[in-house]
C-alpha cells in the first residue's frame, strides 16, 4: 500500500470539493473558490495525497523561495483528512511527503493546523506526526472562544450595554450591504489603529457573493443612520467573527454588543458548538492585545491555542 502525492491542477477542481465535504477537519475556506480568489498573490501548491489509488488527504499550500506554506492566503490549514485515517497512515504521509517536497528541492515546511475548535471529530494525528519529525513550534496565538453547549456567562458591564441598546430601541438585521460596511470598516480601522482590512472591497463583494451560506452580514441602525456591522463566517459547528465594526455613536449606543449578544444567541439556536471572536495579536512583548482580549472575554470566552510549525526538509 503506497502513498502518492500529486500537485492540484484546475481539472482536479470537483475533486478537491466533494473531498471536503465529507472530510473529518474541513472548512468552507478550503474550497477552491475560496482559494483563488488571491490566486495572484499566491504561487499555489497544493497537494492532494492518495493511497491505493484512494484520495486520503489534501494539502492547501503555496510555495516561496524554497519554502512550502500551509497556504498564506488562511488563517490556518494543514492535511485534510477523511474520517477513515489512522495515525499508521499519517506517519506514512509525513515520510511521503518529506520525500516528495525534497524533490521540489523544499528546504522546510511552515504548517498551520486546523485549531480543534474547527474538527468535526478529533483530528491530530498531524500533530503527533510533526513531533515525530522534530518540527518546531514557532507560533503560538489564542483564539478567544464560547463553548456554545455551556451556560454562557456574560460580565455585569457587557450586561448592562445590551440592555442600554435594546432601551434604545435597537434592532438587528442581516443584509447584504458589504460597500457600507467596507466603508465603515475602514473608517474605523483607520483611525483607532492606522490599519486597513485585509480584503478589498472587490474580494470581499466575490467572497460574500460565492459563499451566501458561509459569509452573512448583520448591521444595527438608528432610523437611517449605520451604527455597527459584523461579518460572520460560519460553518457547521462554528460561527466566526471575521470583521466587526462600530461607530463613535455606536459605541455610545451598545450597537455592536447588541449585534454580538444576538449572533451568539443565534448560533446557540441552531445547536453549533462555538463561537469564536478569533485571535487577539500583537506586536509586542506577549504577543497579545491584552485590551482587546479582555473585551472578548467579558462576553463568556475563554482561550483556543492556534499554532504554527517549522519542519526542516533539508
Amino acid at each position: 500500500m503506497k502513498i502518492k502525492i500529486e500537485r492540484y491542477c484546475d481539472t482536479d477542481k470537483n475533486k478537491w470539493d466533494e473531498f471536503l465535504d465529507s472530510s473529518k477537519n474541513s472548512h468552507f475556506f478550503f474550497k477552491r473558490d475560496y482559494l483563488e480568489y488571491h490566486k495572484n498573490r499566491f504561487k499555489d501548491f497544493s497537494l492532494l495525497i492518495y493511497k491505493d489509488d484512494t484520495l486520503i488527504s489534501l494539502l492547501p499550500a503555496n510555495i516561496d523561495n524554497h519554502t512550502l506554506y500551509s497556504h498564506q492566503g488562511l488563517t490556518f490549514g494543514g492535511l485534510i483528512v477523511n474520517t477513515k485515517i489512522k495515525l499508521e497512515t499519517m506517519l506514512e504521509i509525513f515520510t511521503s511527503l518529506k520525500e516528495f517536497l525534497s524533490s521540489y528541492h523544499v528546504e522546510k515546511l511552515i504548517y498551520k493546523p486546523s485549531p480543534t475548535i474547527y474538527h468535526k471529530y478529533p483530528a491530530q494525528e498531524d500533530l503527533y506526526a510533526l513531533s515525530l519529525n522534530n518540527a518546531k513550534l514557532i507560533k503560538r496565538e489564542l483564539i478567544s472562544t464560547i463553548d456554545l453547549t455551556k451556560p454562557i456567562k456574560y460580565s455585569n458591564g457587557r450586561k448592562w450595554s445590551i440592555k442600554k441598546s435594546k432601551k434604545l430601541s435597537l434592532s438587528v438585521r442581516q443584509s447584504d450591504e458589504i460597500e457600507s460596511f467596507w466603508y465603515l470598516l475602514c473608517d474605523v480601522l483607520k483611525s483607532n489603529h492606522n490599519s486597513e482590512p485585509t480584503h478589498t472591497l472587490k474580494d470581499l463583494q466575490y467572497l460574500f457573493d460565492k459563499f451566501p451560506n458561509n459569509i452573512k452580514l448583520y448591521f444595527s441602525h438608528d432610523k437611517d443612520t449605520l451604527l455597527a456591522g459584523a461579518l460572520l463566517f460560519e460553518n457547521e459547528q462554528l460561527s466566526h467573527l471575521q470583521y466587526v465594526a462600530n461607530s463613535k455613536k455606536g459605541r455610545k449606543m451598545g450597537a455592536l454588543d447588541l449585534i454580538i449578544d444576538t449572533l451568539i444567541l443565534k448560533s446557540k439556536e441552531e445547536n453549533k458548538k462555538y463561537f469564536s471572536f478569533g485571535t487577539s495579536s500583537a506586536k509586542n512583548d506577549i504577543g497579545i492585545n491584552l485590551g482587546l482580549i479582555d473585551q472578548k472575554e467579558r462576553f463568556g470566552a475563554f482561550g483556543v491555542v492556534q499554532d504554527r510549525y517549522e519542519l526542516k526538509l533539508l
